[in-house]
């Protein structure tokens, strides 16, 4: 009995760490190491909120004019970098007429002096394409590839990506294939797998293809990507500027503001209405609020203005699952059951609900983090990671802490988890 009294303490106490390291960031000295964990001042915000850098990129060493399909796919390079380093709110242009690509993307979290030429450094050189086997040894560089296209198979009618390799190229193909049949060869673009495929022959001719595509949409964009790496020329900044929020200079302060704000009003209408039960939802939603904000500074994922659209759904989502809770443990004990055995029931009655809620939009956050990109991730990855604070703090949390605190003597009173009847509210409201 007294550890399940201690129960809500310790989860208080966490949520107020959380709190403020989420605010203020922490900074812990390990030995000879550094534990620093960036708090929200720490987060890389988009370019509508913080602004950024605005880089015109050309080729190097070329003694002609790039041809299209050679700048789309330095631009399919850039926006595999920008993705993988977690840089979602970006714009990639293709200026054919001039052969120039032109990049838009945020600063970083902690610059200070706006360099541009420092952010660019992020971007790194031309891509280079690697063929690689499971243990990660290189078989050949994307440089012996010397063209890849979309291709029917003319057995299956499906779209398949052909490759064909130069003299070098199809040499050391061939000593690959004739190892690894029946294993798989990877291909990455710098450190990032883009594509994996079984090796079904040994291939002689210098000519393959990859099968399994899901459409000719998904067969193009690898297309690309390996033409990418076999590009003959590098690129280099031509210009580049600053770019100014374009919501701004004080947006981020007014959001914040206004945040804490609703923040607040929410906590004191669920606390008016839902009593103990009300109180415990908010210590649940600063639980989510603080865990969302970590991960995103911790990761250093962009948050643009799509970003905060998906904590903003998540947030809901949270409150309304503590609703759900909340009126399910009301009902039971408006039934005649006992305050114990209400919060039991109320929780069980009421995960399925929230379960099936909260399920459907992970799904949907999922399905826009594999085939989604830009600002777009932004919106998924914030969601995803709300819902699944949802689950722990809405949920869990939200079942220890009013399971310990029912424990007391003088928080059992069954008035403490009965809602304010709608009869009564308006007559206060009069």
């Amino acid at each position: 009995m007294k550890n399940r009294k201690l129960v809500f303490f310790i989860v208080l106490a966490i949520t107020l760490i959380m709190a403020y390291t989420a605010i203020r960031g922490l900074f812990i000295p390990i030995g000879i190491y550094n534990l620093t964990i960036p708090g929200a001042s720490g987060i890389r915000f988009g370019i509508d909120i913080r602004g950024g850098v605005d880089a015109v990129y050309e080729p190097m060493g070329l003694d002609r004019k790039p041809e299209l399909n050679e700048l789309e796919a330095a631009r399919s390079v850039i926006e595999t970098r920008l993705d993988s380093n977690n840089i979602l709110d970006y714009e990639v242009t293709v200026d054919d007429i001039n052969g120039y690509v032109i990049v838009r993307f945020p600063w970083k979290a902690d610059e200070k002096d706006f360099d541009p030429q420092k952010a660019l450094a992020e971007l790194g050189e031309t891509a280079k394409l690697t063929f690689r086997d499971s243990e990660g040894n290189i078989l050949l560089d994307g440089i012996h590839v010397e063209e890849s296209g979309v291709q029917m198979d003319p057995n299956t009618h499906e779209y398949v990506v052909g490759l064909d390799f130069d003299s070098e190229g199809t040499k050391l193909f061939s000593e690959a294939t004739q190892r690894l049949v029946g294993k798989p060869i990877s291909i990455y673009m710098d450190e990032t797998l883009i594509q994996t495929a079984t090796v079904e022959e040994h291939i002689l001719s210098g000519e393959a293809v990859i099968n399994g595509m899901d459409g000719f949409e998904e067969a193009k964009k690898l297309s690309d990507k390996i033409n990418s790496g076999a590009l003959p020329f590098s690129m280099v900044t031509k210009n580049h500027s600053t770019i100014s929020p374009s919501l701004g200079a004080d947006a981020l302060t007014i959001m914040a503001r206004a945040g804490a704000i609703a923040f607040f009003i929410i906590c004191a209408l669920l606390i008016f209405y839902y009593r103990l039960p009300g109180f415990v939802a908010c210590v649940a939603l600063a639980i989510q609020i603080s865990g969302q904000i970590l991960v995103i500074s911790i990761s250093q994922m962009t948050l643009s203005l799509t970003g905060i659209a998906g904590i903003i759904l998540s947030i809901g989502m949270g409150v309304d699952a503590n609703v759900i809770i909340s009126e399910r443990i009301s009902d039971e004990i408006k039934s005649g059951k006992t305050v114990r055995s209400s919060i039991l029931a109320g929780f069980k009655n009421a995960f399925s609900s929230v379960f099936d809620g909260n399920i459907t939009v992970l799904i949907v956050s999922i399905i826009l983090m594999i085939f989604g990109s830009g600002t777009l991730l932004s919106f998924a990855y914030s969601l995803f990671i709300g819902i699944i604070f949802n689950f722990i703090a809405g949920v869990s949390a939200s079942r220890l802490m009013i399971w310990s605190l029912s424990a007391y003597k003088f928080l059992g009173n069954s008035w403490l988890y009965k809602c304010l009847s709608r009869r009564v509210y308006y007559e206060q409201l009069k």
